[in-house]
């Protein structure tokens, strides 16, 4: 079972290999074997999981080298229920962007582009859920980031590359940052190896491992946006298309509580900036959902509620007993499946009616019914509304402050309280605006050319007409093949009108038309019949989330059991050093 552990790094790299090699042909073979690696991988995680939770956890040494020496990857309870959940999302994804026109033929955003950076990021996710030693965790946020700046600024508009160039400096600081922390942990302890840091720090000075514990908490607060080193997410994520900012707010931040919890519980057990955790974990709830009330773009208000909820998770990190290190796995696990669901219905309405600014939309509960169930569903879940996941994973955290009983603690639930409730208010403004009341006058209609599909705008290119968008033509489905996807070639005219239609003109054309939008390069109308792999992959995901309240029992039974084997180490460390 054993040589099952590397497989979902390298399952995702071997067929990225391929895919390259391929080139931007067979697109439906390259769908094809997307889908069925991701597939694979979840298959491999869901037995990984079980096989930690039945025999404990699985350790691989490559190359059969001893630590220090060699690469270790490791699959304990935690690490296969990360990478099983994480797996079941981009698979989601991956089919959702299928829909959304990401995979579909088109030359600047091809399937050779698309299908192996999302297959890397894939990779780094797995390789930093399994990662025996800091090396490792290292390379694979590394491998993360490169697919990230790719995804991120992917089509090459202006709006994404600047927003992808922030992601990417305040990455590499971080980077640096790490570098930094692991040459001097190796150099006051001799190894990088995990189990056998959690021996070897014990006997460092108590200065220098505070130190180091600081210096890896701030490298970790940073990939998981906690405030107050969270101000490059909101201008980031809603920037990128809608697939790529789900599995980004859903997944990448979470690698980061991921590493915060393996590091604190492992490394530096009864850990002396307990308080300042909690410090951060209530500025993030209450900075990241006053935000959220203060926006009135859909993908704003999510970004920063993603802020205020990491909040919760780091709470339970810094309680450090049993009952928050469960409650933050719960969270972590609900959290990431919610937040996606909710990106993605933003996604949908975004392909609808060509907007995500509140102000603009209204009807939706009676115009498109479906679309309203998809959003109550997941917006009460993460309101934590019970019977919902949500619920469960903020009753067993503020249940652990309580028993806690120390002033930061108190606090902290009363945090958590007040930023439920305003989470509450705010996913019932957006109920409220978007599918509540009437459309407001001037909403988009069906077969409008849209302003942005997301956002994109070509400021600095030459030919942009007075507001800075770059004329493109309308065409037409007899003009080329059109599917569900806005696959198009060829070109046309706008019906009743004596010149091309431009995006961002607001010009009607053909039902089913297309037109240059600046969306990956593809051209997309805002239409009334969304594609069904993107309404197929949001109502799995919304199931998915309802899963765990279902199954919330033998969930929380598995996270007390993952959280007291990290908390005992023990077992850990017997793994992976073979006593």
């Amino acid at each position: 079972m054993n040589a099952l552990v590397p497989l979902p790094v390298v399952l995702p790299l071997c067929v990225t290999g391929l895919k390259l090699a391929i080139g931007p042909r067979l697109h439906r073979f390259q769908r094809f074997i997307s889908i069925a690696v991701l597939g694979a991988v979840l298959v491999l995680s869901v037995v990984l999981m079980v096989s930690a939770d039945r025999h404990g956890p699985l350790s691989v040494h490559l190359g059969d080298f001893a630590p220090p020496v060699g690469i270790t990857l490791v699959a304990d309870r935690l690490a296969g229920l990360m990478l099983t959940v994480s797996s079941a999302v981009t698979l989601l994804v991956l089919v959702y962007s299928l829909g959304q026109g990401m995979a579909d033929r088109d030359d600047q955003a091809p399937v050779g582009v698309f299908h192996p950076a999302y297959l890397i990021l894939v990779a780094g996710v797995s390789c930093t859920f399994l990662a025996g030693d800091l090396v490792n965790l290292y390379v694979g946020f590394e491998i993360m980031l490169v697919a990230s700046f790719v995804l991120l600024t992917i089509g090459g508009t202006a709006t994404r590359i600047r927003a992808g160039s922030t992601y990417v400096i305040i990455s590499l600081f971080s980077s640096v940052l790490f570098l930094v922390a692991i040459a001097m942990t190796y150099a006051v302890a001799g190894t990088v190896n995990l189990a056998q840091l959690a021996e070897r720090l014990q006997e460092v000075p108590p200065g220098v491992r505070t130190l180091l514990e600081a210096m890896l908490l701030t490298v970790f607060a940073i990939k998981a946006a906690v405030f107050p080193l969270a101000a490059w997410l909101p201008d980031s994520y809603p920037t990128a298309p809608a697939p790529v900012t789900a599995v980004f707010a859903g997944l990448l931040t979470k690698v980061g509580v991921y590493s915060m919890l393996r590091t604190q519980t492992l490394l530096f057990p009864g850990h002396r900036l307990g308080d300042l955790l909690m410090l951060a974990a209530l500025a993030s709830m209450v900075v990241g959902i006053l935000g959220a009330v203060a926006q009135t773009d859909l993908k704003r208000v999510l970004s920063f509620t993603l802020i205020s909820h990491i909040g919760y998770m780091v709470f339970g990190i810094a309680l450090a007993g049993g009952g928050g290190i469960s409650g933050a796995i719960v969270y972590v696990a609900h959290h990431i499946t919610v937040q996606t669901t909710l990106f993605l219905v933003a996604g949908l309405i975004e392909r609808r009616d060509g907007t995500t600014e509140l102000t603009r939309l209204g009807g939706l509960a009676r115009t498109a019914p479906l679309l309203a169930v998809l959003f109550f569903v997941p917006a009460m879940n993460l309101a934590g509304i019970p019977p919902l996941s949500g619920f469960i994973g903020k009753l067993g955290l503020m249940r652990a402050g309580v028993a806690d009983g120390g002033g930061w603690a108190w606090a902290l639930v009363a945090g958590s309280a007040a930023t439920s409730l305003l989470t509450l208010y705010v996913m019932a403004k957006i109920w409220n605006l978007a599918f509540w009341r009437d459309a407001p006058p001037g909403a988009e209609e069906e077969g409008v050319v849209l302003e942005s599909a997301e956002d994109d705008d070509t400021d600095d290119e030459t030919g942009d007409d007075e507001e800075g968008r770059a004329p493109g033509s309308a065409e037409t489905p007899g003009s080329g093949e059109a599917s569900g996807s806005g696959e198009a070639s060829g070109s046309g005219e706008a019906s009743g009108s004596g010149r091309p239609a431009e995006a961002g003109s607001g010009l009607p054309v053909p039902a089913g038309a297309v037109v240059s939008a600046g969306f990956l390069g593809q051209s997309i109308t805002t239409t009334k019949h969304l594609p069904w792999p993107m309404l197929v992959a949001t109502g799995a995901a919304v199931a998915l989330g309802l899963s765990y309240t279902v199954l919330g029992g033998p969930l929380t039974t598995f996270t007390q059991a993952a959280a007291t084997e990290l908390l005992a180490r023990t077992p850990y460390i017997e793994a992976v050093l073979g006593r």
